[in-house]
């Protein structure tokens, strides 16, 4: 029996002996419930075909398989028989052997498929793994039960809890796979294997009935180990401890017991607020480059020659982005020796990864082969995308524009790296507005992964079209936003750390407001990033914001009296903490000039608890979110998740702040922020949009599903 129809979702064909199923269902070959049923239709073919010897599972397209169908999560296909786990134990059940040809990212469900063969057999480039527990969930159709068995429990452990995958060759040293492939062809490698073992008499090898590697003692000492680990790395979220514990599961329970238990923790995790949290974040990093718009065939511009202005922290590390992605680029400044440092740190920066192991010898050179300094702005003439990145000054940007004006390329992009400036103002300098925008990148920005892309009034679409493409290449998440003071995340920054200062004021310490939202989740509270990204910086936004802002939309006072004392931050050795090496060590010397402060203020200070300093910051970031979205300073809520989420170390697994207050429930934040608008006043008045999307029971997912219908 040959499948005719190169559409359907699951291929059947024979080559000899060996019947090949084929799973063709693009663009992952998801396992979705149409390609399960067909899959188990064609093992039972085969099965019962006794001119059939041994069966090979493959897929058509970019690999073998990505796994379950995550559009299904939640959803009643998910639980259509056969389930993604019963299917796995169908194929295990074969009495003929059954090979999996692996190419491509084998993920998840797509792994567990592959395990449930009796052989594997790889390309050397295939990415194979486990990596539910970024999803909040666990491996649920069998990977925690039988991983351990093939490749070990320790590399097992690790490998479900961090998510972490492995290339064709590290999975043959494991004992993942037991051949690489020897070409490209991976089907036609792994029906030679398969015949190989008809010719051998090589019946079915089924991974459950392998035994563990480990005794119980030594495994009880490893489980201890990776769950204080865990307990550092993974603060809060429940995913990698339900990894945990089933694995852990192989040490004591049979594979039926343990396959049996697999599945009710399963079950746990994927009705978790932690994993409805990481799936949005999933569909909202995906969600992010439509613009409503800006149709997908927008022609793009070809971007072969990037010049960056400016070689200080920032160009540099704009360059080495562009350099990492193998993109030339010309990092130029206005005097040699300044260029010199920017060239020298950059060569630092990828030393130190090369020293840590992470980055050969040979890559380093090639990647500074990649960086051609320059002096002067006449550099840029040829240049197909220039990125200005100087000091944060209004007159010096739109000044640098203006040469850019004169002397760039019909065509070229024109790109600002502001944080908070006007892009409009600068774009008014020239006489191509069109070509200019704002590329805000993230410090560092060699590692950061957001770019905020700032739409200007007259930002061409195509522009626009082609930095989104751009940010991808480089290896960035691109967020196109609007021109406003901060854009969206500092914006919605500057509330967030104002309500950290009114703490202090009233009553908490920063070490308090600190401590809560690390709990909540970031990795660092604002005080202590205050004090990494440096207080100078702070300091000379919101002096400028003084000429604009009333006295209340500034930071406290605090922040002047601490700078002008020459405490800078970590890079002093003091800000609002003292710093011995990197640690972070509350200071006698700051509680003083905040119990000084509140006593002007004739402030009483009080025992603030952990739900107010919680609230306090989270609702002021959400609720300056809503006036965003009000204004269509960004799309989408969950474009503003994305913007948090990849920018500001807010938690993966509560999913953004516009998402997290779904989950809190719209009326209870808009309830609760009356309260505080009674105590403290109109800073505390509900956005419009945010009190609307309450009144009706609605939420900001339905707002941007109603926004995109």
């Amino acid at each position: 029996m040959n499948s005719k129809n190169t559409n359907e979702p699951v291929q059947y064909r024979k080559a000899g002996a060996v019947a090949v199923i084929t799973i063709n269902n693009p663009p992952v070959n998801a396992l979705a419930k149409h390609v399960r049923m067909a899959i188990a239709d064609y093992l039972e073919t085969a099965a019962n075909d006794h001119m059939t010897s041994a069966v090979v599972i493959c897929g058509n397209g970019r690999n073998l398989c990505g796994g379950a169908d995550i559009r299904e999560f939640n959803t009643p296909n998910r639980q259509v028989r056969p389930m993604t786990r019963d299917l796995m134990n169908l194929i295990e059940a074969m009495d003929k052997p059954v090979v999996a040809a692996i190419h491509g990212p084998t993920l998840g469900g797509g792994l567990e498929l592959a395990l449930g063969c009796h052989y594997r057999v790889a390309h050397r480039d295939a990415r194979l793994g486990l990596p539910e527990v970024l999803r909040g969930v666990i491996p649920g159709a069998g990977g925690t039960q039988r991983l351990p068995r093939l490749v070990g429990f320790r590399e097992a452990l690790e490998m479900i809890t961090s998510g972490t995958p492995v290339d064709g060759a590290t999975a043959q040293e494991i004992g993942l796979v037991d051949r690489v492939a020897e070409d490209d062809d991976v089907c036609a490698d792994a029906i030679r294997f398969a015949e190989d073992l008809v010719a051998d008499n090589a019946g079915p090898r089924r991974v459950s009935d392998m035994p563990i590697d480990l005794d119980a003692e030594a495994g009880a000492a490893l489980v201890a180990e990776t769950r204080a680990k865990l307990e550092k790395t993974a603060r809060g979220m429940q995913a990698p401890f339900r990894c945990l514990e089933s694995v852990a599961n192989t040490l004591a329970m049979s594979f039926a017991d343990g396959w049996a238990r697999e599945a009710e923790i399963s079950t746990e995790a994927v009705a978790s607020d932690e994993s409805r949290s990481l799936v949005h974040g999933f569909f909202a990093e995906r969600q992010v480059s439509k613009i409503p718009d800006i149709p997908a065939d927008t022609p793009r511009r070809l971007i072969k020659r990037t010049a960056i202005v400016g070689a200080g922290t920032m160009g540099g590390g704009i360059a080495m982005s562009f350099a990492n992605a193998g993109m030339p680029v010309t990092l130029i400044d206005s005097g040699q020796s300044s260029l010199d440092r920017g060239i020298a740190r950059i060569r630092e920066n990828y030393a130190a990864t090369r020293d840590r192991g992470r980055l050969s010898a040979e890559d380093m050179d090639a990647r500074m082969g990649l960086i051609t300094g320059a002096v002067g702005i006449a550099a840029a003439a040829d240049a197909d995308l220039v990125i200005e990145a100087v000091f944060e000054e209004m007159d010096i940007k739109q000044k640098i524009f203006r040469e850019l004006d004169a002397l760039a390329r019909d065509g070229a992009i024109l790109a600002t790296n502001t944080s908070t400036l006007d892009v409009d103002a600068i774009a008014a300098v020239t006489k191509r507005p069109g070509d200019v925008l704002g590329l805000h990148f993230f410090s560092p920005a060699n590692v950061m992964t957001l770019l905020e892309i700032v739409r200007a009034e007259k930002t061409e679409k195509d522009v626009i079209a082609t930095v989104l493409d751009l940010s991808a290449r480089i290896g960035k998440t691109g967020v196109v936003v609007g021109v406003c003071d901060g854009f969206v995340g500092n914006r919605m920054l500057a509330p967030f750390w104002r309500q950290g200062d009114f703490l202090v004021e009233e009553g908490a310490l920063p070490q308090d407001v600190d401590r809560v939202m690390e709990e909540f989740g970031f990795r660092m509270g604002p005080f202590r990033v205050s004090d990494l990204a440096g207080l100078d910086i702070s300091w000379a936004i919101d002096k400028r914001r003084a000429e604009t802002r009333p006295a209340d939309e500034r930071f406290s006072p605090l922040l002047d009296r601490i700078c002008e004392l020459g405490r800078f931050g970590q890079k002093t050795g003091a800000g609002w903490y003292r710093y011995e090496g990197r640690n972070a060590v509350p200071d006698a010397e700051i509680e003083s000039l905040i119990s000084m402060r509140s006593e002007e203020m004739g402030i009483t200070r009080r025992n603030i608890s952990e739900e107010e300093i919680r609230q306090r910051c989270i609702y002021q970031l959400i609720n300056e979110g809503a006036k965003i979205l009000e204004e269509g300073m960004a799309i989408r809520a969950s474009d503003v998740d994305v913007v948090w989420l990849h920018g500001y170390g807010f938690p993966r697994w509560r999913g953004g702040p516009m998402f997290y207050a779904d989950m809190v429930g719209l009326p209870e934040i808009v309830a609760t922020m009356d309260r505080f608008h009674g105590e403290w006043g109109d800073k505390w008045e509900p956005a419009a949009l945010l009190r609307e999307l309450a009144d009706a029971g609605s939420s900001f997912k339905e707002w941007d599903a109603g926004r995109t219908a």
